[in-house]
């Protein structure tokens, strides 16, 4: 049986009711990993640090994650992200909704300045949208413009067409539709109903109805056994019904299976591995063997965390020998997020005591706000009533009312803030029960710690092994290891079919800029912005360089390195023509040329000693601009031209320029032409073809994230070229 790697529309219904209990919860951050998996930091005033994780690529999932088991953020914040952390930093979870029986969840978020809904579509090829209250799109993952619907920025977000509710539909519509079949009972209620597959069979098995039984053959009794079964399915997730359970299944005799049991639950069959999570037992996985959890939220978490781990584990049979380093590496980064969790803990265990001790510290201000709720609810006050009161006693300079922040009369709660530090107080408790009680759950919180650093020492113990393991076989094959290695000297790997590529990265100090090396291995950079252009002219530029500029306003400045900076300059280097033609171009590629859909356009090349910051007398040099003193070396309609590639070797990284120069550096490369498609929207594009590409696909989400590729891809619209 294979896994599950989407959830359903019944899995959303149920995660609504179970995700609707983090309402109130305040955003700290938002992360964007690769190009498909959305990740919320919040908090949660009750339960403390909250994960949210949104993934729309081959694995579509929305739910809660143990702060334990998040990976560490990535090292670039892409534009996505910034824009979801202007957002929604310090906003407050307000609701999440599904959109009719769709696989579609509506996350909404509210702040002083406005609404942010966070639309998450868990079908097709996935989509996450973020628009305002009025559901102006702001910015998505993907594009789509179909003739049914549009999601593009600026544009208003348009939901699929409507389809049928299975969980509200009438019993009129529903026989409508049966009697409207022309084939069997299970796949009407999967595509006519909308249930899909398992849920079909699930009805059907607790209808006690054949699934292959003909419409034809089914008459007004089996239509109201089927009917009873889906309004029992929907009466179980509208009231939150729920006895969530984790399936597993066993492995085929022969099959060493993966270690199993990693997650901490008490499945009996140690080789398991998981298939599937649901709201409630379902007949349909009678025969498979069940672990039963608290929520739906955590099944999902463990479900999903235990399926990342046997793809993983999945052995390569091309490859004879195991791949260490990457079990190593897994080993590693569990550790350093089990660190993480523990510190975590302490960070928290210790905020809870310092609240306490702040109580206490100011025991007669927090007993005049706790005494004045009781006394008001003594004498039967609305809770309405006393917060309006504090409300006036606040603008009255009151220092008890000025420390409330706010009432909760749903749980009998008040918030207060005491020497900047929010506490939350049982309202008919007195200020030591309050106190006992935070003190209470900072000594839970140490215990989860506890646990924590129990599992951080199984996870050293597995790391050691996977080194012993990793040194015995070094040790027992060496001879075999050094004959593959004289056969591999001088040939070259074909990076593209290596089911692993290792991660050898490097970030030089040219990063920031524009930059390539030519054919001949000259270094050039240019200035991404105006202070870019000033700060390359008033600190890179050396004798012996060479400056590029367009002759069209907007471009940037473009050097030519004669030396790297480290080494001395020299103005006797002769720069080969090849390097200058592509410097060249590289000018006018990235300049406003592009930008405006032109094909080429003239570039002037001067020397290093030609280029000054003083401008002529009664003249004013704007922010990045320089003036040119003497002659002109001027490269007319100098074609635009640029291609993106993936390096391998020495490391792995996105690189782009003149495609002279980048084809001969990279494993392979796409170019490009002025074109239609929007700078995010090509990046896009150039992603799916490279992870088309490599047969390691985690290779290129590492290293090449759109982000990453957009890094590389001139101002403006863009297109593959010859596609």
């Amino acid at each position: 049986m294979d896994p599950k790697r989407e959830l359903t529309s019944v899995d959303l219904a149920a995660l609504v009711g179970e995700l609707g209990a983090y309402e109130g919860a305040k955003v700290d951050k938002a992360y964007l990993y690769g190009d498909d998996l959305v990740r919320l930091k919040m908090r949660d005033f009750d339960r403390g640090r909250l994960e949210l994780v949104l993934e729309v690529g081959e694995i579509k999932r929305a739910h809660t994650v143990a702060p334990e088991r998040i990976p560490d953020a990535p090292g670039r914040p892409p534009q996505f992200a910034m824009m979801l952390r202007n957002r929604l930093s310090g906003a407050d979870f307000a609701g999440v909704e599904q959109y009719e029986f769709d696989r579609i969840l509506e996350f909404v978020f509210e702040r002083d300045d406005g609404t942010t809904r966070i639309i998450v579509e868990l079908f097709g090829q996935g989509n996450v949208a973020v628009t305002d209250g009025e559901y102006e799109v702001i910015d998505s993952l993907e594009t789509v413009r179909l003739k049914s619907r549009t999601v593009v920025p600026g544009s208003r977000y348009e939901f699929p067409d409507s389809r049928i509710n299975p969980l509200t539909v009438s019993r009129e519509v529903f026989d409508r539709e049966m009697e409207d079949s022309d084939t069997d009972v299970v796949r009407t209620l999967a595509t006519q109903l909308n249930f899909g597959g398992l849920y079909a069979e699930e009805v059907c098995t607790r209808a006690g109805v054949e699934k292959g039984m003909g419409i034809d053959d089914a008459d007004e009794a089996v239509y109201d056994r089927l009917y009873e079964a889906i309004e029992r399915l929907a009466l179980d997730l509208r009231n939150g019904n729920f006895e969530p359970r984790l399936y597993l299944e066993e492995p085929a005799e022969g099959d060493d299976g993966g270690d199993g049991g990693d997650d901490g639950t008490d499945s009996n069959a140690e080789n398991a591995r998981v298939v599937d999570a649901t709201p409630f037992p379902l007949e349909e996985h009678a025969e498979l063997a069940a672990d039963p959890y608290d929520s739906f939220l955590s099944a999902l978490d463990d479900y999903f965390f235990r399926l990342e781990l046997e793809d993983e584990e999945e052995p390569d049979p091309t490859d004879q020998r195991p791949d260490f380093e990457e079990e190593i590496a897994k080993h590693e980064r569990i550790i350093e997020q089990q660190q993480g969790a523990i510190e975590g803990f302490e960070q928290q265990a210790d905020e809870l005591r310092d609240q306490a001790e702040l109580l206490y510290a100011e025991y007669g201000l927090v007993d005049d706000i706790l005494s004045t709720i009781q006394n008001a609810r003594e004498q039967d006050r609305p809770w309405d009533e006393i917060e309006e009161r504090f409300a006036e006693g606040a603008d009255q300079g009151i220092e008890a009312a000025e420390a409330v922040v706010g009432i909760d009369n749903s749980e009998g709660m008040v918030t207060v803030d005491i020497d900047g530090e929010r506490i939350d107080l049982a309202a008919q408790q007195g200020v030591e029960q309050n106190a006992d009680r935070l003190y209470t759950e900072a000594k839970r919180v140490e215990e989860k710690k506890e646990g924590a650093l129990a599992a951080i020492e199984n996870t050293r113990t597995d790391l050691e092994e996977a080194k012993r393991r990793r040194d015995e076989w070094e040790a027992t094959d060496q001879d075999e290891a050094d004959d593959a290695e004289e056969e591999d000297d001088g040939q070259d790997r074909d990076w593209l079919a290596a089911p692993s590529i290792p991660i050898r990265e490097n970030e030089p100090w040219f990063d920031r800029f524009r930059w390539f090396h030519t054919s001949d291995g000259y270094l050039v950079i240019g200035g991404r912005n105006a202070d870019q252009n000033e700060e390359l002219v008033k600190k890179y530029l050396e004798p012996g360089d060479t400056v590029f500029h367009t002759q069209a306003h907007g471009g940037p400045v473009t050097v030519l390195k004669a030396t790297d900076p480290s080494e001395a300059s020299s103005s006797d280097i002769e720069l080969p023509d090849s390097s200058i033609e592509e410097a060249a171009q590289f000018a006018v590629t990235y300049s406003s040329v592009w930008k405006d859909g032109r094909y080429a356009g003239d570039v002037y090349a001067v020397d290093s000693d030609q280029v000054t910051k003083t401008p002529e007398s009664g003249e004013y040099l704007e922010k990045g601009g320089f003036a040119i003193r003497g002659d002109r070396t001027y490269h007319r309609d100098t074609p635009v031209a640029v291609a993106v590639g993936i390096q391998c070797e020495p490391y792995t990284r996105v690189i782009g320029g003149p495609p002279s120069a980048v084809e001969g550096q990279a494993e392979t490369t796409i170019e490009l032409e002025p074109g239609r498609y929007a700078q995010a929207d090509a990046a896009k594009r150039l992603y799916r073809r490279f992870r088309e590409e490599f047969a390691d696909e985690s290779f290129v989400r590492k290293i090449a994230s759109p982000d990453r590729i957009q890094h590389f891809m001139p101002p403006g619209g863009s297109r593959i070229k010859e596609e």
